[in-house]
């Protein structure tokens, strides 16, 4: 993990096309904006682990179908 300092209105470059702007800092939250080409698919983690599980339980449940029908 890269771990790096920003302030305010400073930002970083990943993959010379994603773009992250420190917004605002208040306390311990931080406002980042994020510039990427439309194909890059931005997720917040939480939602990102969710889309995750849930692709899981789909192809689970796909083939538990799939198996009841050789059956």
């Amino acid at each position: 993990m890269l771990a790096l300092t920003r302030r305010k209105g400073e930002s970083l470059v990943i993959n010379n096309n994603v773009e992250v702007d420190i917004l605002e800092i208040r306390g311990d939250q931080v406002k980042i904006g994020i510039s990427a080409p439309k194909e890059v698919p931005i997720y917040r983690k939480e939602v990102y682990l969710q889309i995750k599980e849930e692709n899981k339980e789909a192809v689970s449940a796909e083939r538990m179908d799939a198996l009841k029908k050789l059956f």
